[in-house]
C-alpha cells in the first residue's frame, strides 16, 4: 500500500467523532500492539490509541487534522508534517510525525513531535 494513503488514513482516525468507526479505523490502520508517543503522551495498543484520539477530539472539536505537506517515505518508515486548525485557516497546532509500518502495510509506530502549539 502506498504511504501517503496510510497517512491519510491514520489522519482520518484522528477527525473521527463516531467511537465505533474510530475503532474501526484504527484495527484496519494500526497493528494491534501501536505504540504512539508525543511529548503530551506515550500509549500502547490499539484501545489506548482509541482512547487518547478520543480525548484530543473533545478538546479541539470542530478542528481537523490535514497533511501540511507531502509525505516522505522511504523502507517501512514516513515522515510528515500535519495542521490541526479550522479549515481553511491558518492551523493552531502543527506537528510533524515519524511512523513506521509493519509487514502488513499496519502502523506498528508513531513518534510524534509538536512545531506549534498554543501558548508556548
Amino acid at each position: 500500500m502506498d504511504f501517503t494513503e496510510i497517512i491519510e488514513r491514520y489522519l482520518a482516525v484522528w477527525n473521527e467523532d463516531d467511537a465505533v468507526a474510530r475503532r474501526t479505523a484504527i484495527d484496519e490502520v494500526c497493528a494491534e500492539n501501536v505504540r504512539y508517543v508525543d511529548p503530551m503522551a506515550a500509549v500502547d495498543g490499539r484501545a489506548a490509541l482509541d482512547a487518547l484520539v478520543e480525548g484530543v477530539r473533545k478538546q479541539f472539536g470542530g478542528l481537523v487534522f490535514s497533511l501540511g505537506g507531502p509525505v516522505d517515505a522511504h523502507h517501512d518508515q514516513a515522515r510528515f508534517t500535519w495542521h490541526l486548525g479550522a479549515p481553511g485557516e491558518e492551523p493552531l497546532v502543527i506537528g510533524f510525525d515519524v511512523v513506521v509500518r509493519d509487514t502488513q502495510d499496519r502502523i506498528i509506530t508513531v513518534y510524534g513531535f509538536l512545531d506549534r502549539v498554543p501558548g508556548h
